[in-house]
């Protein structure tokens, strides 16, 4: 990816310098990074405030209660997960995340979902988890079901598109969270849909 965007930056500039428009294509530089800067700081400050409220309700408590509540969603999305599995609260934690449109702040949380994901393999491998395991290198049916998931995302509160509509000018940025919903709410079905025909057809 950085050698694609490098090569079509680079490519814009060398034509914008032949076609006598290198004067447009400064500015154009110029303007965007300031954009880019301006975004930034937008988007720092939604994070920093929805990130800190989710810390906020942990401390609370309020995050465990609602992960113990998603324990019956997240045994039947990952059957195969023992149900004193670290990686179930890692899951659940990432998931919530993405309900609120947290993208940025699910990343910690579907990182070490990975990472305890790959340790229940490696117990698997030492016998001491049921289930059969997988060969080194290659991603387990919990590993892709989570995946596919969290790439769907199903978003309650889309924040992080408010945030970019109303940082350019929208006069209803909110009015994104039905279509969002809707959209997400049919992506994560037909992910789920997937993951379940996929898992039938590898055990059958």
């Amino acid at each position: 990816m950085n050698l694609l965007w490098g090569a079509m930056i680079l490519i814009g500039m060398i034509y914008g310098v032949f076609s006598g428009r290198a004067e447009d294509v400064s500015e154009a530089v110029l303007s965007s990074a300031r954009e880019a800067v301006n975004l930034s700081i937008t988007m720092m400050g939604v994070m920093a405030f929805w990130t800190g409220l989710m810390e906020i309700a942990k401390d609370a408590g309020l995050i465990t209660s609602m992960e113990r509540k998603m324990q019956p969603l997240i045994r039947f999305l990952f059957p195969g997960i023992p149900p004193d599995h670290p990686a179930g609260v890692s899951i659940s934690t990432c998931f919530l995340a993405n309900f609120l449109g947290l993208g940025n702040a699910a990343t910690p949380a579907g990182l070490k979902a990975m990472e305890e994901l790959n340790g229940l393999e490696e117990q698997r491998r030492k016998g001491l988890a049921p289930g059969a395991p997988v060969m080194r290198g290659t991603a387990s049916n919990e590993m892709c079901t989570f995946l596919i998931l969290n790439i769907s995302s199903l978003q309650l509160i889309p924040m992080s598109v408010i945030a970019y509509r109303a940082q350019y000018g929208s006069p209803n940025p909110t009015a994104i969270t039905g279509p969002a919903i809707a959209a997400t709410a049919v992506s994560t079905g037909v992910a789920v849909v997937f993951c379940k025909i996929m898992d039938l057809r590898r055990r059958g």
